[in-house]
């Protein structure tokens, strides 16, 4: 049996997919939610991220498919090559694609990087919800939107600049597009011919619509 991992976002916490991660149970597909935020405080990030999440998943003893949010989706690659366990397929939620050996940095609008190292205090981010001149968590109902807010943690500026790593994945992948901000993934992925299912929703849709967001999930996991 295929046991699907849900990986939040490093800029968020675990309770950004929990609803998802419930709807996927009710529907009665196995998931995992892993807790990365531990991770993310000190440098170098990338590696303790990777350690954490395969210490975590040490005794899941399923073949996996390893679905990451947001920043974690360029990452997958390195969390499969990290386990000893079967990775039948990776899905990438609203994420950019892989970029080995490149940074966080080397990858996004440079206005962005100005804007974020700008807000940069003591070496750490100010919480991704500072980021933009709009509140991201005001489309999450009020009691989850604390939560997340309160899980979002202050990331050293230095994860932003660390070359992601050199893995290559050449196994299945699928692609589920949330918001606009990453149709040019999206059109990627199915350029490479990956599955690819598109919603027309916002970057934090797993929290607030965790039925269409599993039902485009599942669509895209029976297709790899």
């Amino acid at each position: 049996m295929v046991t699907v991992v849900l990986m939040h976002s490093p800029f968020l916490g675990p309770s950004s997919m929990r609803p998802l991660a419930d709807e996927l149970a009710s529907d009665g597909v196995a998931s995992l939610l892993v807790d990365l935020q531990m991770t993310v405080n000190e440098a170098p990030v990338h590696q303790r991220l990777i350690g954490a999440f395969a210490d975590a998943l040490d005794d899941a003893g399923d073949e996996l498919v390893l679905v990451g949010h947001s920043g974690a989706g360029p990452l997958l690659p390195g969390f499969a090559d990290a386990l000893e366990l079967a990775v039948a397929g990776l899905v990438f939620l609203d994420s950019d694609l892989p970029t080995p050996g490149r940074s966080w940095r080397e990858t996004v609008d440079p206005d962005l990087v100005r804007q974020v190292k700008a807000s940069v205090r003591d070496g750490k981010l100010p919480r991704w919800d500072r980021w933009f001149p709009e509140d991201p968590l005001k489309l999450v109902p009020a009691g989850l939107r604390e939560e997340m807010r309160d899980e979002a943690p202050e990331v050293p500026w230095e994860f932003l600049k660390e070359q992601r790593p050199v893995v290559e994945w050449a196994g299945p992948c699928g692609y589920v597009l949330l918001s606009p901000a990453y149709e040019e993934a999206a059109d990627e992925a199915e350029k490479r011919g990956w599955p690819v299912e598109r919603l027309e929703s916002h970057h934090l849709a797993a929290a607030t619509s965790p039925s269409a967001v599993a039902a485009a999930l599942k669509s895209v996991i029976d297709r790899l």
